[in-house]
């Protein structure tokens, strides 16, 4: 079968298993067409009293993609929930070395908003139902939203993520589903016994997107049109959050596409225009980064440290600890052929037969490097790397391989404790 068919197969399975299914819409052309898809799947099943549309409203983006939403929202047909959240939850920011998060809609802000806030299916600060934490994280929240949305009901998430986008992304959906599937599904994750978030576009193409829109004639967002005669390549058109990692690099297209938005992003979160300037470059930690000829990175790191805010120096300083920790006593699982080249290199390493990870690679203890010039240079402990994180602004580590810190998944839990009973 073809992806389509795959993908109205995996829809059989899930309106058949779950009481409710919410497509998570971001505006994006992958999200866009699910729900197009999905939407068409069932009214012709019968099945639209059982559909919601939810969509995390990040206030600064494209005028088109305020406007593709607001279509949306505007034709859900009867009986479809919509949830258009509109709420200060902390949001990446990797434009500023000093504000790792950012805040959208924030009541207290809004003499900077970036454009009014919509009414139709709003959830806001004025009618969210319980008290809002302003410490939540857009990631937290849309956890939480899917466990209190329908408390007594089971719910199926789709979520339209594509393995092709990146190497993280394929990775992060592969382990996850190995690790908790419903019932066989490679494309779902379960988070609770009554909550699952589902992936079925995951092995769809650009191509696949763009001949479904034509296809079958679907609506999307329009920002894609300006992509195009800007000469964007189809894999490399992106509508996320501005601010983020992962935007940076096209953060500069808001200033050819949309040049009043732009005007209004730079008044919004600190570093926005030199991000814009530089994203996609060594002065942001992209490509090929050089530093100064009399430092070694170790020391070109200190060097970078001493110029940040002292919250900002002690959260690098700190996931540095836990890194050096991690490989001296616990050690980093890598390929054969990754060691053979640490070994041809003369580094000093100690590899042990087996690991508690679900992996063939094993694990290697050793100490940090300055640097090395290997082929898996992303998984080997060095100074450089550290430092292309602070001059990313990548304030999670992202690139050094962390995920959330003790803290940050205790101050997460104790969230989740909070609105268990809710």
């Amino acid at each position: 079968m073809n992806v389509y068919e795959a993908l109205i197969k995996r829809l059989d399975f899930v309106f058949s298993e779950f009481d409710k299914v919410v497509v998570s819409f971001s505006g994006g052309k992958d999200s866009g067409v699910l729900l197009s898809i999905t939407m068409d799947y069932a009214k012709r099943t019968g099945n639209l009293g059982r559909l919601a549309v939810y969509h995390m409203d990040y206030e600064a983006q494209y005028t088109k993609t305020t406007e593709y939403v607001d279509r949306v929202f505007n034709s859900l047909p009867d009986g479809v929930d919509g949830y258009r959240v509109c709420l200060p939850v902390k949001a990446q920011c990797s434009t500023s070395m000093f504000q790792a998060y950012w805040q959208p809609w924030k009541l207290s802000d809004k003499a900077i908003w970036c454009r009014p806030m919509p009414t139709k299916h709003v959830i806001n600060e004025d009618n969210f139902p319980w008290d809002f934490d302003y410490e939540i994280s857009d990631y937290e929240f849309n956890i939480e939203f899917g466990k209190a949305v329908y408390p007594n009901k089971k719910v199926c998430f789709l979520i339209g993520i594509r393995t092709q986008e990146s190497l993280n992304r394929w990775r992060t959906m592969n382990r996850r589903m190995a690790v908790n599937e419903y019932k066989g599904r490679n494309y779902t994750t379960v988070i609770t016994d009554k909550l699952v978030n589902a992936y079925p576009l995951f092995d769809w193409a650009v191509e696949d997107v763009w001949t479904a829109n034509a296809r079958f004639g679907y609506d999307y967002n329009k920002v894609y049109d300006l992509m195009y005669l800007a000469g964007v390549p189809l894999s490399k058109m992106r509508v996320a959050s501005p601010f983020n990692d992962c935007a940076q690099d096209a953060l500069k297209l808001y200033k050819v596409l949309e040049p009043d938005t732009w005007g209004l992003l730079v008044g919004r979160v600190n570093g926005v225009n030199f991000t814009g300037l530089y994203g996609g470059t060594t002065a942001m930690g992209w490509k090929k980064i050089t530093k100064p000829a009399h430092f070694t990175w170790k020391q070109y790191m200190y060097f970078l440290l001493d110029t940040l805010p002292e919250e900002t120096r002690k959260n690098y300083l700190y996931k540095l600890g836990v890194s050096i920790k991690f490989w001296r006593e616990r050690g980093g699982c890598l390929s054969d052929e990754t060691i053979k080249e640490l070994r041809d290199a003369g580094v000093n390493i100690e590899v042990s037969d087996h690991t508690n990870y679900k992996t063939s690679k094993k694990p290697v203890r050793m100490d940090y490097l300055d640097d090395i010039d290997i082929k898996e240079f992303k998984e080997i402990p060095t100074y450089k790397r550290m430092c292309i994180c602070i001059i990313k602004n990548d304030h999670l580590c992202k690139y050094m391989g962390f995920s959330l810190t003790k803290d940050e998944m205790k101050r997460r839990k104790a969230i989740q404790e909070k609105y268990r009973d809710l």
